[in-house]
């Protein structure tokens, strides 16, 4: 395995993945709620390694039999983007209490592990970012494709883990009421802003 061609899948996968999205803000709020975190981060690095795998090995062949399949992403993606967000905004307008509020109702591990899927696997720009464009990077090393797959696989894992984790180091600030209700809104309106990208074909 070419370690420097491993490193430019790290590289090119932190890059991709550490910009702010649906997923990324989900793995943010599990870790500061300390709820179902190691399933969450594993989830998204597993949906990832399968994304990324697909990209690598055939995604022209799946744009060419599929033209279908943006459109259905897209529409279906930010219908429900819109309903996350809604869900968020309105846990921050009605919340008063504080992360560590015993009356906070923890989410099951089958809702929160659906959710985290969905998030995953309806938002076209992860496809964008793990099928089309490190498909295409990886085209740049023929014969070498193990090893850049290995390093973007590898960025995928240690992001996630260490937002998910990282974030419970910011649990005091959220024992705060305010501040948990300034993370809903942000987590809302940042799915708005992926819908609204995704209805005008950004």
């Amino acid at each position: 395995m070419s370690f420097s061609i491993y490193v430019t899948g790290l590289m090119m996968g932190l890059s991709l993945i550490v910009a702010i999205g649906a997923q990324n803000a989900f793995v943010l709020r599990q870790g500061l709620r300390n709820e179902h975190l190691f399933a969450v981060c594993l989830a998204c690095g597993l949906s990832d390694t399968l994304l990324i795998v697909l990209g690598v090995t055939s995604f022209q062949h799946i744009a060419a039999l599929l033209p279908w399949l943006d459109p259905v992403m897209r529409y279906g993606g930010a219908a429900f983007l819109i309903w996350y967000g809604a869900k968020n905004l309105y846990s921050a307008l009605r919340s008063s209490g504080a992360l560590a509020a015993p009356e906070a109702r923890p989410s099951s591990f089958r809702q929160t592990l659906a959710t985290c899927l969905a998030l995953t696997w309806l938002n076209p720009h992860v496809y964008l970012d793990t099928v089309v464009l490190l498909g295409t990077i990886s085209t740049r090393f023929p014969g070498q494709e193990f090893s850049f797959t290995t390093g973007a696989v590898t960025a995928s894992f240690l992001f996630f883990f260490g937002l998910g984790y990282g974030a419970t180091w910011l649990r005091p600030i959220f024992l705060k009421p305010t501040a948990w209700r300034v993370l809903e809104t942000l987590i809302a309106f940042t799915m708005w802003m992926i819908a609204s990208k995704l209805l005008r074909g950004a």
